[in-house]
């Protein structure tokens, strides 16, 4: 069994950004990505924007990748890629396996930075016949930007976020002719520029208020079948790929094995503002806690984690009770989503909280014990994109109190 002081599983933006943190405040941490090449999701995503807040320069994905990696072995991080933890000791350690063969390690301090996924189809519950050319995001730009391959022809994106318009530029990149956009919400749910963008360059439609009904062909996609949420109506289009976008889940399976407690709404572990989670020892940070944000945000919430984990390695403290933050319909998570006594402030000093409607002007109120904590109003909220709040009110919130909500009073 191998003693360290920190180690930090999964090597993206997160766990690199937490992991040069804490070199800075002597630490020498280990960082284990299951991946061949360590960087995260940035490796294979081909278009620019990576790196505005954290880096504070505009980069292409890979190249952000690249740099976070760059940065992390001239400090001296040590990176183990090909190494996957499977699982957790009774005494705490970890299981690593890896090309080395099995491996067991026993950290004073673990960050689990290890991401979040796009739901597949078969998570979605799509029918239908099973043909070749149905893929998630992810898939489709390992596929054009790391094996350089054309995905199809013709083909049909599912979702209408970020990354949905991410996708149109990824399939014209490979020269694939994308024949539509479906989301069942009566909009789509990026910037207005992105969706100006592709309509009048790409020509792409949005088919709102619209689900996929059913998928056919053999052996590759053939057609979709889809269908009016409102009228029930349906229609066929032609197509050859089916891409996935979005409806994002946090890769929380070492969360689940270890036992932590996890938030209702994120499903990733349930943290305070320094990013602890119910064990001691163990933090969290990136989209594991809230999927999804951009790699930016996510590095940053490992910078916080490690001046939390560089702490606790000083001085041990894990403090109790935690007092749970609880979102109310038509709200769905916030995070962090727990306080714990004397909170410090959360990263980049803001909540983060996202709906599951669109709410124009909404104004939230914040209560503990039916005293109000604070009340505020948003200039708007969207589904798939995070609203702020100030994190002022936590210094009058009960550490003995009952559980905090979160809720609309008037939208």
């Amino acid at each position: 069994m191998s003693a360290e002081q920190a180690v930090i599983v999964g090597g993206g933006p997160a766990g690199l950004a937490a992991a040069l943190e804490l070199r800075r405040r002597g630490i020498d941490p280990l960082v284990l990505d299951r991946e061949a090449e360590a960087g995260g999701i940035p490796r294979h995503c081909g278009h620019q924007g990576f790196g505005i807040r954290d880096l504070h320069r505009a980069m292409s994905g890979p190249r952000y990748a690249r740099r976070y990696v760059e940065l992390a072995r001239a400090a001296g991080v040590r990176i183990r890629s090909e190494s996957m933890v499977t699982g957790w000791r009774a005494d705490g350690a970890l299981e690593v396996t890896s090309p080395r063969g099995l491996e067991v390690l026993s950290p004073a301090a673990v960050v689990l930075a290890t991401g979040c996924r796009e739901r597949p189809r078969s998570a979605r519950l799509v029918p239908g016949s099973r043909p070749q050319g149905v893929m998630t995001t992810g898939m489709l730009q390992q596929l054009v930007f790391l094996h350089g391959q054309k995905p199809g022809t013709r083909a049909l994106i599912v979702g209408a976020e970020h990354v949905s318009f991410s996708a149109i530029l990824t399939l014209a990149h490979a020269g694939t002719e994308v024949v539509g956009m479906v989301t069942e919400l009566p909009r789509h749910q990026s910037l207005a520029v992105f969706r100006l963008g592709t309509r009048f360059r790409y020509r792409t439609p949005l088919w709102t208020r619209t689900v996929v009904a059913a998928i056919h062909g053999s052996p590759h996609v053939e057609e979709v079948e889809l269908a009016d949420v409102v009228t029930g109506r349906t229609r066929r289009v032609s197509c050859d790929t089916v891409v996935f976008t979005a409806d994002w889940i946090p890769d929380h399976e070492l969360a689940v094995t270890a036992g932590l407690d996890l938030d209702p709404g994120t499903l990733g572990p349930a943290v305070d503002t320094c990013l602890r989670t119910s064990r001691v020892g163990v933090f969290a940070a990136g989209n594991v806690l809230h999927a999804a944000e951009t790699a930016d945000v996510a590095a940053l919430s490992g910078r916080h984690v490690a001046v939390s984990a560089a702490r606790f390695l000083a001085d041990g403290v894990w403090p109790s009770p935690r007092v749970p933050i609880v979102c109310e319909p038509p709200l769905g998570w916030i995070v962090p989503n727990v306080l714990s006594p004397e909170p410090a402030r959360p990263p980049r000093h803001r909540f983060l909280l996202r709906s599951r409607s669109f709410l124009d002007g909404p104004e939230i109120q914040i209560v503990q014990d039916a005293r109000s904590l604070w009340t505020g109003r948003l200039r708007r909220s969207i589904p798939g994109r995070s609203a702020r709040l100030p994190d002022s009110w936590t210094r009058s919130f009960d550490p003995g109190g009952e559980a905090i909500r979160v809720g609309v009073v008037r939208a």
